[in-house]
């Protein structure tokens, strides 16, 4: 078996239109598909929804369901907020500072610019509370190949001691040798 991509990535919403709206304002998606039922295909439960799924670029598909029988959203209270979230790839750092300028002129909070040497990047929330970071790459085909080289050791080692590898300390030690 090879898969192919993912066909979607699913997260639960507050408001479907609410949503449509804020990441086609924001990010640019197309709205492409809504489906809506009294009852979830899978499991047969009763449990009407709105499933509203949005282009986010290269073939690659963002949903939201909209549950407005269950009880109010909420997140994982023991993984850190900063952990799970939705990065996407922007085309230069002109156009992640431009989107940083639009964020916050509407009164959305963001964090960065943030240099992680091969990448650069932003944070934000979604109206839901979902995470959002948009990064842009900066990295050279050195770096990545320095990375290449040492990511199973590093994996390795993590599994042994659970601290963190030094195989990449470069990348925050200011020399970005590469």
């Amino acid at each position: 078996m090879s898969i192919r991509k993912i066909h979607h990535v699913a997260y639960r919403c507050i408001d479907a239109k609410q949503t449509v709206e804020w990441y086609g304002r924001y990010l640019g998606m197309e709205f492409v598909l809504a489906i809506a039922e009294n009852k979830v295909p899978s499991t047969g439960e009763a449990d009407p929804y709105m499933h509203v799924f949005l282009d986010a670029g290269g073939g690659n598909i963002l949903a939201f369901f909209e549950l407005p029988t269950r009880p109010a959203m909420d997140r994982d209270r023991n993984t850190p907020i900063w952990t799970q979230h939705i990065a996407f790839e922007v085309g230069s750092l002109d156009e992640l500072l431009a989107i940083k300028r639009r964020l916050e002129a509407d009164g959305i909070e963001v964090v960065g610019v943030t240099d992680h040497t091969i990448f650069r990047s932003i944070y934000f929330f979604d109206p839901s509370g979902h995470r959002l970071e948009l990064a842009c790459d900066t990295a050279t085909p050195e770096m990545m190949k320095r990375l290449d080289a040492v990511k199973w050791e590093m994996l390795e080692e993590w599994a042994r001691t659970r601290r963190a590898p030094k195989h990449a300390a470069w990348m925050h030690d200011g020399s970005h040798g590469g």
